[in-house]
């Protein structure tokens, strides 16, 4: 993807997920004490998962305590939310899994009330993120115009949780986040093409700008864009007749223009001037207009918005198919990645590509 947006000389985006990913792992790899927690955990977790014995002795503690039989989720490298379901699953677990560590024979170690609280308070300062994840990887929703507002509601729900931390490792977690965070979403605002895509969807417009001159220059773009496309859109005016109507008046003194006119290039110059004028008067009517629409709720589809609205702002409108189009994660084409490694496997390494791309089709949008 990298490649082929050098190729066409286009500005890359790298996947907002991915980035997610890696702000959090750096964090947590940053951390030792939360680092030490993990490992101890992913010892419990992999004896529980590789044993029977103590994955029978667990789903009889749970019985015995009255909760649900659920097994623990193991790590997996390349998926930060993958450690945080992991932690979240033993902190559930905590009393159970005790129990049943204490019945067995096994040198692994237990995780003290510490590093529970540990985990407790990890688990709130990565909630948000976990959420951020979750919402990006969705498939059917306009993705890019939530970046900027989305790096601003991490800033805030971050700062929130790392003030309320009471542990010392936690508070580093927390700040180790805020750094990621801003040194690789730090410039979302100044990317043109996502605070144009931003501006367009209804739900956020202007508000979710956290420099309101970057809004202003979102602002300012839009409309010369909105202009380009009416100018480009305005069928050349009829020529003027030569011969006016005053001219057979005997009173008048202005020379009757010929074909080639001494003044073509200047009334060539006067028209365009007017065009550009007319165009961004009405580019800029047409912006304010939307700016102070009514917004659309933040669960309500910005398409329908757009598809209902496509007579009263008919430029913006071919905008905000250009901008909303975008994706900014790349979570949907890989899942489709790993379908395909499921479909063609050795046992039906003989599929024609045309079967192959059918069965695909189907899984995808069945």
């Amino acid at each position: 993807m990298i490649l082929s947006a050098q190729l066409l000389h286009l500005r890359h985006v790298p996947c907002f997920a991915h980035t997610l990913n890696l702000i959090v792992k750096k964090a947590l790899d940053q951390t030792p004490v939360i680092n030490e927690i993990r490992q101890k955990a992913r010892k419990i977790v992999g004896l529980f998962r590789s044993s029977c014995k103590a994955k029978d002795k667990l789903v009889e503690m749970q019985g015995l305590m009255g909760r649900p039989t659920l097994k623990l989720i193991q790590e997996v490298d390349t998926r930060w939310n993958s450690t945080f379901d992991m932690l979240q699953r033993l902190y559930d677990q905590r009393e159970p899994v005790a129990a049943a560590l204490s019945n067995l024979n096994n040198d692994t170690a237990p995780l003290t009330s510490i590093d529970y609280d540990i985990i407790q308070q990890s688990l709130s300062v990565l909630q948000p993120f976990k959420f951020a994840t979750t919402e990006m990887s969705e498939e059917k929703r306009v993705s890019a115009s939530k970046l900027i507002p989305l790096y601003r509601m991490l800033q805030h729900k971050l700062a929130q949780k790392k003030g309320n931390a009471t542990q010392e490792s936690t508070i580093q977690l927390g700040s180790h986040l805020q750094e990621g965070l801003h040194s690789r979403c730090g410039g979302y605002e100044g990317f043109r093409a996502l605070a144009l895509a931003t501006l367009l969807d209804p739900r956020f417009k202007n508000v979710a700008f956290g420099n309101a001159g970057k809004a202003q220059e979102a602002e300012k773009h839009i409309t010369l864009e909105c202009a380009s496309l009416m100018r480009s859109n305005t069928n050349p005016e009829p020529e003027m007749s030569t011969s006016d109507p005053s001219s057979s008046s005997p009173s008048t003194s202005t020379p009757v223009e010929t074909q080639d006119s001494l003044w073509d290039l200047f009334d060539t110059r006067i028209h365009q001037t007017q065009m550009i004028h007319n165009a961004t008067a009405d580019a800029t009517v047409e912006v304010k207009k939307y700016i102070n629409d009514a917004y659309l709720p933040r669960t309500h589809n910005p398409l329908t918005y757009w598809k209902e609205r496509a007579v009263i702002f008919p430029h913006l409108y071919v905008l905000a198919k250009k901008y909303l189009c975008m994706p900014a994660t790349s979570v949907p084409c890989e899942r489709i990645f790993s379908k395909a490694g499921e479909i063609i496997c050795k046992k039906r390494s003989r599929l024609s590509p045309s079967t192959a791309e059918k069965l695909i089709f189907l899984n995808k949008n069945l």
